[in-house]
């Protein structure tokens, strides 16, 4: 059954930036999009690079190993209706980020 975790402070991922944190031994990617927390694997499906290392454009973050682009808002790569990441639902309690998993 999930359960929420707490993650970290919100003033601890700027808007624009990820951070990625291992919450009940899964590798999470989080990103701040115009001031909104979005959370997704932190792996790659392709070739398993760190996402949270990638680049932030938007709601999109490029694979830093391979330029795969996935949206951290719905887990797809642009232009897929199939998931090829994890989406984690976010909640902002006071000034902390918490996750369910």
């Amino acid at each position: 059954m999930p359960q929420r975790h707490p993650v970290t402070a919100l003033a601890s991922i700027p808007p624009g930036s990820a951070q990625a944190f291992t919450v009940a031994g899964q590798r999470i990617a989080f990103f701040n999009v115009d001031g909104k927390i979005h959370a997704v694997d932190d792996t790659c499906p392709h070739a398993g690079a760190p996402l949270s290392d990638g680049r932030v454009q938007g709601c999109l973050v490029t694979c830093p190993w391979h330029a795969i682009r996935f949206d951290v808002t719905t887990g797809c790569m642009p232009g897929q209706a199939e998931k090829s990441l994890t989406v984690y639902p976010v909640f902002i309690t006071g000034d902390q980020i918490e996750v369910e998993v």
